[in-house]
């Protein structure tokens, strides 16, 4: 046969979905992981499409979990997270993705990872990306993760059992640092001689925020109008660069763009203002404190990475950074920052508190829904099972215009 297969669970967290693995099925050989991953999802596919896959075209849609127990006293799981590029043979396993993250525990009390009564329950999870752990409070029902209830999110359609996700600790992730910089607001010089401000916070996963009107954008924007403003798209990249750069990822812009496209992640920020959603809806600038767009592995997202909103929520309690200005103040002491983004609202708690000076991020809290989609075995030509070789950097600042 042509063809060798391995076990895999299709997931919806949240507003993203993915393939997830045991580790124990993956082969020993770690240089494979990433031609399995790719293969797995139809990438690289110079049409965008990954019909070839399990991926769905976009990065929310490209992405893989790898689950395994846990030897810390403190968690029950590790997991793994990696994004799969759609157009290149590549996998960022540099950040944590929040959505995903949801599923996990789904993950772990349906395959029996974790076993619960009938009820309320918490896994307990560490991301070896981040190096943190998370907390997923969700209901069990028969021996498996609840699916059915009334909580409904923007961006996916239909109910579910609502799921409570706990990042401790969520400062300096990948950076080691709230602020990396140790500034709230720090200046990007552009190659074609621009200087753009900006705030570089790391909670959870690290974003550069950038004011929209700095960029002649209003934060107002679909998501298909950013990503055809090719002077967007190539200045986004270029501060992004930068701010890789900035935070110790890469040695220069080039670089960041080749080993790290999807950290950090790199979003437009404005002040509550009138929107249309994807959806065709009118959102209100009552109903926000806060407006964002925000871009990752070179394409903006039509509804937030969850890891971005909760940076974003614990920057708007950051005295001095771009969101802290634009944000809305909050209306009572923890009080959730209601996030705006192409798909409607979503509102993160997030508190800070500062020492000696210093802001330290305590916890970001958002509520997800999650369900396994399939489950059986996963097909992958074995003339691809060999390592990747190193993504062209030519190729990959190409699918960045």
């Amino acid at each position: 046969m042509d063809q060798t297969t391995l076990p895999a669970i299709f997931m919806r967290g949240g507003s993203s979905k993915g393939l997830f693995f045991h580790k124990r099925d993956l082969p020993i050989e770690r240089a494979l992981w990433d031609a399995v991953f790719t293969a797995a999802l139809g990438s690289p596919d110079s049409y965008g499409r990954q019909l070839d896959g399990m991926g769905g075209g976009i990065s929310s849609l490209s992405k893989v979990m790898i689950i395994e127990p846990s030897a810390r006293p403190d968690c029950d799981i590790d997991y793994t997270f990696g994004q799969v590029a759609v157009d290149i043979a590549m996998v960022d396993y540099r950040s944590n993705c929040g959505n995903l993250s949801s599923a996990v525990g789904a993950f772990a009390l349906d395959e029996g990872l974790v076993t619960a009564k009938d009820g309320p329950c918490t896994v307990r999870m560490f991301n070896t990306n981040t190096k943190k752990r998370v907390l997923c409070h969700l209901e069990a029902r028969g021996g498996a993760a609840a699916i059915d209830g009334g909580f409904t999110i923007d961006g996916v359609a239909g109910a579910g059992s609502r799921i409570r996700l706990d990042f401790e600790d969520p400062g300096g992730a990948v950076s080691g640092r709230l602020l990396p910089t140790g500034n709230t607001i720090d200046e990007f010089a552009l190659p074609d001689g621009r200087k753009i401000q900006g705030s570089l916070v790391d909670a959870t996963n690290p974003v550069l925020f950038v004011e929209a009107r700095a960029l002649g954008a209003s934060a107002t924007e679909q998501p298909s109008q950013i990503r055809a403003n090719a002077m967007i798209m190539r200045t986004l990249e270029a501060i992004r660069g930068a701010a890789a750069v900035m935070m110790g990822l890469a040695r220069n812009a080039e670089e960041a763009t080749t080993s790290t496209p999807s950290s950090p992640k790199v979003a437009m920020v404005a002040a509550p203002a009138e929107s249309r959603l994807l959806d065709g809806r009118r959102l209100p600038a009552a109903s926000i404190d806060v407006l964002i767009r925000m871009i990752s592995m070179g394409v903006p997202h039509n509804a937030i990475p969850l890891t971005g909103a909760m940076c974003a929520a614990v920057a708007a309690r950051v005295p001095g950074t771009l969101v802290h200005a634009l944000c809305r103040p909050p209306e009572s002491a923890g009080a959730p920052v209601r996030i705006g983004h192409p798909s409607g609202v979503l509102p993160v708690d997030a508190s800070v508190r500062i020492e000696n000076g210093t802001a330290r991020a305590g916890t970001a809290t958002v509520f997800r829904t999650a369900r396994r989609l399939m489950a059986g075995q996963l097909y992958v030509p074995r003339t691809k099972l060999k390592p990747l070789p190193p993504p062209d950097p030519l190729r990959l600042a190409q699918s960045w215009e």
